[in-house]
């Protein structure tokens, strides 16, 4: 099916790009299941050490329960508005309040898949050109020869160890997302510019057909869009190009 809009996002901050980094990653670790091959394991085992290296990165644990905390005051702040939903609003607070105490209970973030003898011997492979190659990696090769069950009960424990984390995330993204409605917007000659009032998200919905992608500058106080077309070379930019644009 061909969509008629494109769906893009921009990160704003530091916090938001490593969040939209390790959705991206989660999803991908999930897409290739179950692994029954080699093409489906170097997928999985690549996006695990890409997983682990950006959560080496950041105290991203910290940044999630911040965030869980300043939602929960956000909803706070609703329950005095007349006419709002007081079930959906205290549901909310409570799951909010769940996903912060499992995720300040859980071990370290990804230590499970770091302690992993096999994950490491396949990690250290993976930057060196054709190197996970059977003879490079014995132990992938038999790995992938054990029976379909054997292989999916440990995959499933290790994706299982990172719960807590997609759980939280999960609904911190929802929630971000949902924050702002999409308002239709217009671009002149290809370019536009807004403040971005502390915003953390952008998400623009352009049409299909005029085959253009945004490239985006800035920070949560301002940014710039510019538009350009997928063909350099004989791609047109409109004078004036309509998208649909939230900032979350």
């Amino acid at each position: 099916m061909h969509h008629t809009h494109i769906l893009f996002e921009h990160p704003l901050n530091e916090k938001m790009r490593t969040w939209l980094r390790i959705e991206f990653l989660i999803e991908q670790l999930t897409a290739t299941l179950p692994v029954t091959d080699h093409a489906g394991a170097l997928h999985f085992f690549r996006n695990v050490g890409d997983l682990l290296d950006v959560l080496e990165r950041g105290e991203v644990r910290t940044e999630l329960l911040k965030e869980l905390e300043r939602q929960q005051k956000k909803l706070q702040a609703w329950t005095d508005v007349p006419g709002v939903d007081l079930n959906r609003i205290e549901a909310l607070r409570q799951q909010l309040k769940a996903c912060s105490s499992t995720l300040m209970s859980a071990p370290r973030m990804g230590q499970l898949l770091r302690e992993d003898r096999l994950i490491g011997l396949v990690r250290q492979r993976l930057s060196i050109p054709g190197g996970c190659c059977s003879f490079d990696l014995p132990t992938l090769h038999i790995w992938l020869h054990l029976p379909q069950v054997q292989r999916d009960q440990q995959t499933e424990q290790w994706l299982t160890s990172l719960q807590p984390l997609q759980q939280a995330l999960s609904l911190i993204m929802d929630l971000v997302r949902n924050s702002a409605p999409f308002r239709k917007q217009t671009s002149l000659h290809g370019f536009y510019q807004d403040n971005g009032e502390d915003a953390d998200l952008l998400r623009l919905q352009l049409p299909m057909s005029d085959q253009l992608y945004p490239q985006i500058s800035g920070h949560k106080s301002r940014f710039a869009i510019r538009f350009l077309p997928l063909d350099s070379e004989n791609g047109q930019i409109p004078d004036r190009l309509d998208f649909e644009l939230a900032c979350c």
